[in-house]
């Protein structure tokens, strides 16, 4: 039992950190192992493997993924971003090597085979930018010398160029999004923000006219008899047979016509098994740690922080917004897993990194919180 007179580094974690918070997250990595159990069997079975081959893999890479979520809680704001530091330093090396040296996979090299694992650098950069990024853009505020928003656009660039050219699309778009709303957080005028708005249509008109792909799947959302929209089309349909309550666990039959029923369709099998109910449940506890963290955020004095953490807060909302979306039919495929919850050790541990660098930022360190909220342990003023 640890008490408050506990004077040593657990104590002092367990009674700073956002309990809260950790408690959802590790909600949605159990949950990510249930769905696991009710969507990946018939993908194996399929592909001539063991039928809890992907169950056995999810619940292999819980485990570091939490000991990741866990133990970089611990870190310091100065320790984070020289982690931050260290894992962009690597992921981006090795986001070049995948170029040359990479699985090639539906056209696109996202993939590095490192010590006999298969590796997704993407989704590790991107938690490693966010921190980056928050720290350019408040040492710049602070010190007029630095040109923090000029070496944080050249940052993008840097990060964008290798994406793009996989390409990996997706993950371009999304990393693009949270830049923005992080300078626009950092208080950038409506007048550029209607630029960087403008930049980025004009991005996405590129892509349009220069990437086939990205081309055929915009045509193929706005107008659905002009391609191939099978997994799109059955997902909807997941969502209509499943109806409030769902058809029961193991009930289901998307899962055995759609390949990626275990990864960027899961929220789908979610729905015809469990319902539209389990959905609405599992959407709220997305909203539940995107709001508790932007709400921390929010009170938090430090520049530098406060980005951070709304930065990381919104990479993995808008992540997990992207892939409901696309299961619903409500924007173009991406290829976005659902975080925490869809198979794939790289995001697992990757996401883990993330919210752990969030749940470090979050942490309470001596200051009085003046206002109420009910997402701040229990919305008196105290001192931390």
């Amino acid at each position: 039992m640890v008490t408050r007179a506990d004077r040593g580094r657990f104590a002092e974690w367990w009674w700073t950190v956002d309990r809260l918070l950790l408690a959802a997250l590790l909600i949605l990595v159990a949950g990510g192992i249930v769905l696991s159990f009710a969507a990946s069997p018939p993908v194996a079975e399929r592909l001539g493997i063991d039928s809890y081959h992907f169950v056995k893999r999810q619940a292999f890479f819980a485990i570091p993924a939490i000991a990741v979520l866990i133990g970089v809680s611990f870190l310091t704001p100065r320790q984070v971003r020289s982690l931050a530091v260290a894992v962009f330093a690597v992921s981006f090396l090795l986001l070049i090597a995948t170029l040359f040296f990479g699985v090639e996979v539906k056209g696109s090299r996202r993939w590095i085979s490192l010590l006999g694992m298969s590796i997704q650098p993407s989704e590790f950069l991107k938690p490693a930018f966010v921190v980056i990024v928050a720290f350019l853009l408040a040492e710049g505020a602070k010190a007029r010398a630095l040109p923090g928003r000029l070496l944080a656009m050249l940052m993008l660039a840097m990060t964008l160029a290798p994406l793009v050219a996989q390409p990996d699309f997706g993950q371009a778009m999304l990393t693009a999004i949270v830049w923005g709303a992080m300078f626009f957080l950092a208080g950038l005028s409506w007048f550029l923000t209607a630029i960087l708005a403008g930049l980025g249509a004009a991005g996405l008109a590129g892509a349009y006219f220069l990437l086939p792909h990205v081309a055929g799947r915009i045509n193929r959302f706005l107008d659905p008899e002009s391609g191939d929209n099978f997994q799109v089309e059955t997902a909807l349909d997941a969502f209509v047979t499943g109806g409030w309550f769902g058809r029961g666990p193991g009930e289901g039959t998307v899962k055995r016509v759609l390949p990626d029923s275990h990864t960027d369709f899961v929220f789908a099998v979610t729905a015809e098994e469990f319902g539209i109910l389990a959905c609405g449940l599992l959407a709220l506890l997305f909203a539940f740690i995107v709001l508790r963290g932007l709400e921390r955020a929010r009170q938090e004095n430090d520049a530098f922080v406060r980005l951070a953490i709304s930065g990381l807060m919104i990479l993995f909302g808008v992540q997990a917004v992207i892939n409901m979306a696309v299961n619903l039919h409500l924007m173009p495929a991406k290829g976005m897993t659902l975080p925490l919850i869809s198979y794939g050790g790289s995001s697992l541990i990757a996401v883990g990194l993330g919210m752990g660098f969030a749940l470090a930022l979050t942490r309470r360190r001596p200051r009085v919180d003046v206002a109420f909220s009910p997402f701040v342990f229990g919305g008196r003023e105290r001192t931390a």
